[in-house]
């Protein structure tokens, strides 16, 4: 799955370290979201959506409506 979570964290200058310690997640997981190499849990992806104040859907795309 698609993500513009790199983007979004770097608007605010926050690092990837930075950003696992907002979400409690490690800082390979942050990695491994923005690489697309792993798919966070629906809580997580909510807990990502609310940090930034944006809709789930505005920050990853699903691999079918890119097509």
């Amino acid at each position: 799955m698609n993500n513009r979570l790199k983007v979004l964290r770097a608007e605010r200058n926050w690092s990837q370290g930075d950003l696992a310690d907002k979400l409690e997640v490690s800082r390979q997981s942050v990695n491994a979201i923005e690489t697309g190499r792993y798919d966070p849990s629906l809580p997580l992806a909510f807990k990502i959506a609310e940090l930034f104040g944006l809709a789930i859907e505005d920050i990853f795309v699903s691999p079918s409506k890119e097509a």
